[in-house]
């Protein structure tokens, strides 16, 4: 997977963890917002793991 890949299903899995964790909020299911904040933790590790592999083919490129 490209970092662009990684990056935009982050964000993707980010956007959607929050909505998880909004509406488990809104109707008080302990379990929905559970859901949402790991989500959004899965998210932040791909856009993560996508800044390191820019970080690293820049790297490269100058080598």
């Amino acid at each position: 997977m490209s970092s662009t890949e990684d990056k935009v299903k982050g964000n993707l899995n980010e956007a959607a963890g929050k909505a998880k964790q909004g509406l488990g909020e809104a109707t008080d299911n302990e379990r929905m917002k559970g859901e949402g904040q790991r989500q959004e933790v899965k998210g932040d590790a791909q856009q993560a793991k996508g800044e390191v592999k820019d970080a690293v083919k820049k790297g490269v490129d100058r080598a």
